[in-house]
């Protein structure tokens, strides 16, 4: 399901304090803003001016204030990396790590963040990740402001051995960390995959 939001109504998804300068980017590129509320996997999308169509973006509305703002920022500078540089240079390359970085530096150091939130943003200036679901330090402190959900952890909370769902119903057990990755077997498929230590799931009792 998409809304379409009228630009005042992006205040209220925002973090006090940043709407005028995130409405800039919005009103300079004519951005079509569509906010998603159904969206499990993907944070936010953008894609380039086609045919008839300007710049559009696309941003799950579930997100908590400051994981949507620095979702919403992570696009624009898609965007402003498209406009210097086209199609030439890859998704997450370093031209989209500099613009990143340049649109994130006039966001902090303005009470717009929590001292948690802005402290792991600082952290990641030098070399933004490709998602903040890329970078573990930010994910998990942008979890501290989600809306609890009743029996949802992050991966690395379980205790060995414990079962799990993930969002789309799939059965896990959770097994030892491989360097950066929990190595977890799905039941009844036995097929092993490696789940990121902040990816949320849902507590399955035996």
């Amino acid at each position: 399901m998409k809304q379409e939001a009228p630009l005042h109504a992006l205040a209220s998804y925002l973090p006090e304090g940043t709407f005028e300068q995130v409405i800039d980017y919005i009103t300079q590129y004519k951005v079509h803003l569509t906010i998603t509320r159904e969206r499990q996997s993907v944070l936010g999308d953008y894609r380039h001016p086609y045919q008839e169509k300007g710049h559009r973006i696309s941003i799950n509305g579930g997100l908590n204030k400051y994981a949507f703002l620095l979702t919403l920022l992570h696009e624009i500078a898609h965007l402003v990396t498209f406009m210097v540089y086209g199609n030439r240079v890859s998704a997450h390359g370093k031209e989209w790590k500099q613009e990143y970085s340049k649109i994130l530096r006039q966001f902090v150091g303005k009470q717009y963040l929590p001292a948690d939130v802005e402290g792991a943003v600082r952290e990641s200036l030098h070399n933004p990740g490709a998602s903040s679901c890329a970078d573990e330090g930010l994910m998990r402190v942008l979890k501290r402001y989600d809306r609890q959900k009743e029996n949802h952890y992050l991966v690395e909370q379980l205790p060995l051995g414990q079962l799990f769902k993930t969002k789309d119903g799939r059965v896990f057990r959770k097994g030892e960390r491989i360097r950066k990755r929990y190595r977890c077997e799905e039941v009844p498929s036995k097929k092993v995959y490696l789940f990121s230590p902040v990816y949320e799931v849902e507590l399955v009792s035996e």
